[in-house]
């Protein structure tokens, strides 16, 4: 099958790189990744003969690049728990810290991202209920081999993993696709820089989840 017919899904997690390909080009492959690579393009203005010559390009997967597509369920999990759980409750925090900062003195900028601390404070108050819920259900559900049993909840993440994916489009619209307006302060920068990290985190995470571990349970 040629890239373009494949899902979005898919390339993600057998092509090492597609991933950065498709932050540029704000192409949903988290929440989005059940649709084709040519349906994705469409719905991003891009000719998908373009996408499809950068993904080929990218360089062959080196040795030390973990394919998660080969992992046991309880390294996936394991790894989940602690480069996307744990980063994440180091990383809203700060950033809320600096939303507030940045509010209080540049509230009078057009620019100022006003709202953008409450925004991220109802970001940290739902992901900590949702990774609660994976894991103290979902996830032990999944490592004793209940995959079958577990539809009900799967269901219920993916469709938070909806609702943490328009989370992130408010995060956009507000920031100007996380871009810090000319004559930013540092705290400013910092701010969007690590804004733009958790985004890219969140998505790899939901990827990860959706479109390998809920995948193998069906």
């Amino acid at each position: 099958m040629n890239l373009s017919d494949q899902t979005v899904g898919r390339i993600a997690l057998s092509l090492p790189g597609a991933t950065r390909i498709f932050h540029t080009y704000n192409i949903d492959f988290c929440c989005g990744g059940r649709i084709s690579l040519r349906q994705a393009a469409e719905r991003a203005g891009l000719h998908v003969d373009k996408l499809v010559a950068e993904l080929e390009a990218l360089p062959a997967a080196s040795s030390e690049q973990r394919d998660w597509r080969e992992a046991s369920n309880d390294e996936l999990i394991e790894h989940i728990l602690t480069r996307y759980h744990d980063v994440h409750r180091q990383q809203l925090p700060e950033l809320i810290r600096m939303a507030r900062r940045v509010e209080q003195v540049h509230g009078d900028r057009e620019s100022c991202p006003n709202g953008l601390a409450d925004l991220l404070m109802d970001i940290h108050q739902e992901m900590e209920s949702h990774m609660q819920k994976e894991e103290q259900i979902l996830f032990p559900m999944l490592r004793s081999g209940l995959g079958a049993q577990a539809q009900g909840p799967i269901a219920v993440m993916r469709h938070e993993h909806d609702d943490h994916g328009e989370n992130l489009v408010q995060v956009m619209l507000l920031t100007d696709d996380i871009t810090p307006p000319k004559g930013a302060c540092t705290t400013w920068r910092a701010l969007y820089t690590g804004l733009r990290e958790f985004r890219e985190d969140l998505m790899e995470h939901i990827h990860l989840e959706n479109n390998l571990l809920f995948e193998r349970a069906g």
